[in-house]
């Protein structure tokens, strides 16, 4: 019996072993496909399954979590400039479908050469500039060609983004100068437009104190003639000439400048002689210059007569020059 027992020990548990090796464990988001002889048997999900050892066995797994394929794809533009154009593909098995899926071979390759023929279609249509701004464009051709071709296939496609295009290095330095020649050319426009304002302004502004400095000397010029006619007038009434006012107004006019002068603590003016006998023969000269053009009465005792705008008689009948009386 003893013998017995041990002959049948080994069968037993070699047995119990291979039984206990049918079972498995499928584990949360995958699918496994079981054969039979070679043959598709089922798909077993999450959980804790049976086959039946050295019958059955597990052909495939399938990660039902969803995934991200990126395909770079070299092409080249309307300007014949080679990019390379970078599609994620975001996709995920259907866990419907395993089936399907478990009859697509390479599945990935199948993808990429979905990817690669929209995309080679579409970018050689395209300028560098317009390609990069038809990214969304192309990735929802993508998307649409996928859908349409994979969903068939078991397989799900979640988004497709075109999250790069690479142009060569060379011609990526030839952008940047362009368009580093583009900023200065702007910046020197501009900068050359606020310089023609700034002088616009100031012109104005120059012409407008021009203007504004001829209105306040004309009109000092006015005030001034204003008070010479009124002084005059005044000293008309008192009896003196208005040759006699003349000349004293502009002997007044003499010092004060002097004056004038004299009260500026630094000054660059170059004095001219003022004696009494220079100012004497200035005003002397003045007055002749200011009669030359005036008409003389007839003599009276050898002496012609000059008489001055309001100029009344003197009636000794003397008509003596200030500066004379110097």
């Amino acid at each position: 019996m003893e013998n017995i027992l041990l002959y049948a020990l080994p069968p037993i548990a070699i047995t119990i072993f291979v039984f206990l090796s049918g079972f498995f464990i499928v584990k949360h988001h995958t699918a496994v496909v079981v054969e039979r002889f070679g043959k598709f048997r089922a798909v077993k999900h999450a959980g804790l399954h049976f086959k039946i050892p050295l019958i059955d066995k597990i052909s495939d797994r399938y990660n039902m979590k969803i995934q991200q394929l990126d395909v770079p794809v070299e092409t080249k533009t309307k300007e014949n400039i080679f990019v390379v154009t970078t599609a994620s593909v975001q996709f995920k098995v259907n866990p419907d479908m395993v089936y399907e899926a478990y009859c697509v071979n390479e599945p990935y390759e199948q993808l990429m050469a979905y990817v690669y023929d929209v995309i080679r279609a579409e970018i050689p249509k395209l300028r560098l500039n317009e390609a990069f701004e038809s990214k969304d464009n192309i990735a929802a051709k993508v998307m649409a060609t996928l859908q349409d071709k994979m969903h068939q296939h078991g397989y799900t496609i979640i988004n497709v983004l075109t999250t790069d295009i690479e142009p060569d290095a060379h011609i990526k330095n030839a952008m940047n100068r362009i368009n580093a020649a583009d900023l200065e050319k702007s910046a020197a426009e501009y900068e050359a437009e606020a310089l023609r304002i700034n002088i616009l302004a100031k012109a104005k502004a120059e012409a407008e104190s021009k203007r504004l400095e001829g209105q306040g000397i004309a009109n000092q010029r006015r005030e001034i003639a204003q008070g010479l006619m009124e002084s005059v007038d005044v000293l008309g009434k008192a009896g003196i000439s208005s040759s006699e006012a003349s000349a004293l107004l502009m002997l007044t006019h003499h010092y004060d400048t002097l004056k004038g002068i004299g009260n500026e603590g630094k000054s660059n003016l170059i004095l001219m002689p003022n004696s009494p006998q220079d100012s004497k023969e200035m005003i002397h000269n003045m007055l002749v210059s200011f009669t030359k053009n005036i008409p003389a009465e007839p003599e009276n005792d050898g002496h012609k007569i000059i008489r001055f705008p309001n100029q009344a008689e003197n009636p000794s009948g003397d008509y003596e020059i200030l500066s004379n009386q110097l």
